[in-house]
């Protein structure tokens, strides 16, 4: 490890840290449906979107239809996208004529980018045109993005309301995030990536001369645009199969720098708008310590782990840290560095093979997924998940004082604890069964490139990326096949959807709650020992779910690692 790494990453957080409060604000004030400078603009195109889709924006809903009215939008858009990625061929923007996608791969495909996972079997570039990259993908990463936003607004309201029937209106909210945020953050954004060296054009490849006389096809297209929305959005699908280690998609250190923040820019700004949401903004830098104190303790550990190589490579003669699967243009601690955000977060874009990584530096990723990806996470996904630890988290608090749990005024009941405890239980569920099938059949276990616990981490770590919505993968497994492309898409659609129900149903409860002042005999949710009680439960949590299959999986790479042995 090296001080320049060290700067790198402790000028990484402040700079969110510094970021926190304005996005926040900005955000807050969309969350408030307030006027904006950017309504003289924009202003007259909202409200043309709700004449032309015959929308009331003042309508509330409940929890129940705000619900069905999510469902509905998801499901409309996947059949779109299903069609669009089948019929490619017949479609324009298709210079190569590149076929349709196979019935499993389309769906898997459409499944994963409507859930915000992004989980590519296949390499953009070689399989995908620029009218489905662009119409059939990146519609998705502002909508999805939207629609997580969306919910998290809707979970504030709960807390925020007294003796509520309704939580906002779904398609006020989308319509209002697209337009006041992702839209114009991303048109800054990808005119920056222009400037430095993306690429944005509708030539889908051009055919160069090299040096010793043949010819190569590089893959160009509307770049710029996805690569924008893909980062601020925590979507990661990559326009290029090497992703964000693609010099297309991430041409220099500074353009890194960039798309990490904004990974984690507007989740860090929804723990502030929380806080001004309930009235008390040191409720938002609580819950935003806590998580940070998560990813500073991964981040800690992946860097140790790359910089300090493996017994193998010493045994050698070779010196210095893991260079294995990294862009020698970033180095170890950049790497290490994007490898717990985009995990800590539910991107998925990756500028390192994590499949390359130590076995403990790859742990660390998994283990951020495994956790709900609630280290500022999605968003919307991340402060929304994290809510639900934080309700477990003062339930255990209320029994340590003797009395009902009470969190920013509600007071946490049995049904609030019954309704966090099955949502946080459907990741556990299809990851662990997922695995379990993926490990015992034929089909299952064609998929891993390697032998033994590295093997298995392959299939772990792919059920994990799929069903905490994330994308990433460890670059081992060969996971376009019938079995993989259906049973992934079933843990995409459960793991996204099958969380947001029960959290919606929890803020229709909260929402009809009347406020409970706090008293002496409160427990205090803003001080140390709230941080740290909540960062034990998160991690508690995780631990005694995962921690059998991490010691069959990374656990046992490292054993077997630091023995001398490999398979």
């Amino acid at each position: 490890m090296t001080w320049q790494g060290w700067t790198l990453i402790l000028l990484f957080v402040g700079i969110l840290v510094a970021l926190a409060k304005p996005v926040g604000l900005w955000l807050f004030a969309i969350y408030e449906g307030q006027r904006t400078p950017l309504h003289a603009v924009l202003g007259p195109v909202e409200r043309g979107f709700y004449r032309l889709a015959g929308i009331d924006p003042d309508e509330e809903q409940s929890w129940k239809r705000y619900a069905l009215h999510m469902l509905t939008f998801n499901l409309v858009l996947l059949l779109f996208t299903y069609a669009i990625l089948r019929l490619q061929g017949l479609l324009p923007l298709n210079t190569p004529g590149m076929v349709g996608l196979t019935p499993d791969g389309a769906m898997n495909t459409a499944i994963s980018f409507t859930t915000n996972t992004n989980w590519q079997w296949y390499s953009g570039e070689a399989a995908l045109s620029n009218l489905s990259q662009m119409l059939g993908l990146t519609i998705h990463n502002f909508l999805s993005a939207a629609s997580g936003i969306a919910l998290a607004f809707a979970l504030f309201r709960g807390f925020a309301r007294r003796q509520a029937n309704s939580l906002g209106n779904f398609w006020a909210d989308v319509t209002r995030v697209t337009l006041y945020v992702l839209l114009p953050v991303c048109i800054v954004y990808a005119i920056v990536l222009v400037a430095s060296g993306v690429p944005q054009t509708f030539t889908q490849q051009i055919v160069a001369t090299t040096m010793e006389g043949a010819q190569q096809t590089i893959a160009l297209g509307p770049v710029a645009s996805q690569e924008a929305i893909k980062m601020l959005g925590t979507n990661g699908g990559g326009f290029f199969n090497a992703n964000s280690a693609h010099p297309f998609e991430n041409p220099s250190a500074f353009v890194n720098l960039i798309q990490m923040l904004s990974i984690f820019l507007l989740g860090v700004g929804l723990t502030y708008c929380f806080g001004k949401a309930v009235g008390n903004t040191r409720q938002g830098w609580a819950i935003l310590s806590a998580m940070l104190i998560l990813f500073l303790a991964g981040t800690t550990i992946v860097y140790w782990q790359e910089a300090a190589s493996t017994p193998m490579l010493h045994a050698h003669g070779l010196t210095g840290g893991n260079m294995e699967g990294k862009e020698v243009r970033f180095g170890i601690a950049a790497s290490a560095l994007f490898s717990v955000v985009t995990t800590a977060a539910s991107c998925g874009a990756v500028n390192a093979m994590h499949d390359s990584f130590t076995a403990l530096g790859g742990l660390i990723p998994l283990l951020n997924i495994q956790l709900g990806e609630v280290v500022i996470g999605g968003v919307g996904a991340g402060i929304y998940g994290f809510l639900l630890f934080a309700i477990l988290a003062v339930f255990v608090a209320g029994l340590m004082v003797g009395r009902t749990p009470e969190y920013v005024g509600k007071k946490i009941e049995a049904r609030e604890v019954k309704l966090a405890v099955l949502a946080i239980a459907i990741l556990p569920l299809c990851i662990l069964g997922g695995t379990a099938i993926a490990s015992v059949t034929t089909a299952g276990l064609a998929g891993p490139l390697n032998k033994g616990p590295h093997g298995f981490s392959e299939i772990l770590y792919a059920f994990t990326s799929a069903v905490g919505n994330n994308g990433s993968a460890f670059g081992g497994i060969t996971s376009g096949t019938p079995f993989y492309n259906g049973l992934l898409g079933v843990c995409m659609w459960l793991g996204r959807f099958f969380v947001i129900v029960p959290m919606l149903a929890i803020a229709g409860s909260l929402a009809a709650k009347k406020y409970t002042p706090a008293t002496a005999g409160s427990f205090p949710t803003t001080g140390g020992l709230w941080v740290g009680l909540l960062v034990g439960i998160i991690l508690i949590l995780g631990g005694l779910t995962f921690l059998p299959s991490l010691a069959l999986g990374p656990i046992a790479d490292h054993v077997t690692m630091t023995a001398g042995k490999n398979f």
